[in-house]
């Protein structure tokens, strides 16, 4: 544990995410969890990457309005195809739909992070996208996907960091760990700004 850590501004993960948990915990910096309890639903016609960005947006402010004095994060991702946001398939068969209509296609997963203290009015907020080429999926090669790594809570119904590679012909971004669920590279930018400084 950083020594510096207790004379800081509390963290926040407002995140019940247990990716978005595991890679905050690599940063080496005490945090705690808590959910958010925010509606996920879309608005009309609302952009795959303005769903994403709101949702971190308001996942960060509704946590940080309980814990003023405290530096939060929220986050979000959303699986763009053609711009029809896919999220958290849930059952088997809604992730059998979802990887199907991915098959041979570019899908850019829209990842937004926010980072936000009520007492000193920081706010701010970003979006990394991550372009991904899935292969062409054989109905077989989803089903023995599925059965082995069942990824319902995985927005795109596919887990890059375990066997989802697999799926996947290519990856494109400038955060390797953008596609898991929170881009670390910018979380670390903004958490500095928000005085929160990883290697003081």
């Amino acid at each position: 544990m950083n020594s510096h850590a207790q004379s800081k501004r509390p963290l926040i993960l407002g995140s019940t995410s247990t990716y978005r948990k595991e890679l905050l915990k690599r940063l080496n910096w005490p945090f705690e969890v808590v959910s958010p309890h925010v509606d996920e639903t879309p608005f009309k016609n609302e952009a795959p990457r303005d769903l994403a960005l709101r949702l971190a947006i308001t996942k960060a402010q509704t946590v940080a309005q309980k814990h003023p004095h405290a530096v939060v994060i929220g986050s979000d991702q959303v699986a763009d195809l053609n711009s029809e946001p896919l999220g958290k398939p849930g059952t088997h068969a809604n992730a059998i739909a979802q990887l199907k209509k991915m098959s041979g296609h570019i899908v850019v997963f829209q990842t937004a992070v926010c980072v936000t203290c009520l007492e000193t009015q920081f706010i701010e907020s970003v979006l990394v996208p991550v372009q991904v080429r899935f292969r062409h999926l054989s109905d077989q090669e989803i089903e023995n996907y599925l059965k082995i790594e069942k990824p319902y809570d995985c927005a795109g119904s596919a887990k890059s960091e375990g066997l989802g590679i697999a799926l996947l012909d290519e990856i494109l971004n400038n955060d390797p760990t953008a596609l898991v669920g929170l881009p670390l590279i910018q979380t670390c930018r903004m958490l500095r700004l928000a005085g929160i400084d990883l290697l003081a």
